[in-house]
């Protein structure tokens, strides 16, 4: 037999065989690529899952988490209401703030102080106590607890109760430990606690908020005072909004509403008519989103 035919065999059979391991060794690879890549989207699917429901369980727990005092102090639910929120007596509110001392102050707004309250050694809240003209707290303290009864959001602040004593009046809030942005920015340490990487993040959960608000709520809800100083920030500075007592529905019932809001930080065309838009919302502010972060 010529040996000729016979080594071009044996060479043909190597190819075959050549081309059918690197055939093999694609086809594995491929594979692996597409099984990595299908068990990442499911992880990632399974953690965004894992974590809208912790966001909706964090959320319950935060305002059942007084459930253990509620029998003590007695505590009553808002009477003709589907809420979670409690109506608390004022002598829990007096105890938990050593009778509103001045050393439990975490911070003074237009109607009043917010008070820490320690209500057991690991539960703590902060207490907003409202003071001021009558008519004015009235409103603003039922038009902020209207709204917080109706928003669950991670990134808006959690109300756990209420409280009506006589003439005055009190919100109970998640504590919020890393207190407002504005605190952090213009306070003692001027911002050195916020690293570009947590700025960034703060102005990203404000925006989420703010879409929320705007996106996802029908109709639409408007904060109308939105500052550096009602964004708050917890433990891990996630930031929440805060302060609902202007807060309006958007639409054609709203043009008409009072003109709200802090100079400075409002538009500047809803103050000359009271209307405002989404193009101009800073053209002639001495603050803009951007200068809370910087």
């Amino acid at each position: 037999m010529p040996l000729v035919p016979l080594v071009e065999e044996v060479h043909h059979q190597d190819l075959n065989k050549k081309i059918l391991i690197a055939l093999l060794v694609a086809s594995t690879l491929l594979g692996g690529i597409v099984l990595f890549f299908s068990c990442f989207w499911i992880y990632r699917l399974r953690k965004s899952g894992k974590c809208r429901a912790k966001s909706k369980s964090d959320d319950v727990a935060k305002r059942h988490k007084l459930s253990p005092i509620a029998d003590k102090f007695n505590l009553l639910r808002m009477a003709g209401k589907k809420s979670s929120v409690a109506a608390m007596e004022y002598q829990l509110l007096q105890a938990a703030t050593n009778n509103f001392r001045e050393d439990n102050v975490l911070g003074e707004g237009g109607h009043g102080c917010v008070y820490k309250a320690r209500f057991s050694e690991k539960i703590l809240a902060a207490v907003k106590r409202f003071e001021g003209e009558a008519q004015d707290i009235a409103r603003e303290f039922e038009n902020e607890l209207h709204w917080l009864t109706k928003i669950q959001h991670q990134n808006i602040i959690s109300l756990l109760g209420y409280c009506i004593h006589g003439e005055t009046r009190f919100l109970v809030y998640e504590m919020m430990q890393n207190g407002s942005l504005g605190s952090q920015l213009h306070g003692p340490t001027h911002g050195s606690a916020l690293t570009w990487h947590l700025r960034m993040k703060i102005a990203v959960d404000v925006a989420r908020g703010l879409e929320y608000l705007h996106e996802h709520r029908n109709p639409p809800v408007v904060h109308r005072d939105l500052k550096s100083s009602n964004i708050l920030l917890d433990s891990h500075f996630n930031a929440k909004l805060a302060d609902f007592g202007l807060a309006v529905t958007s639409g054609i019932q709203s043009k008409n509403i009072e003109i709200s809001g802090t100079l400075g930080y409002v538009a500047p065309e809803y103050l000359l008519d009271g209307m405002s838009n989404s193009v101009q919302i800073q053209e002639c502010c001495h603050f803009r989103f951007v200068d809370w972060f910087w």
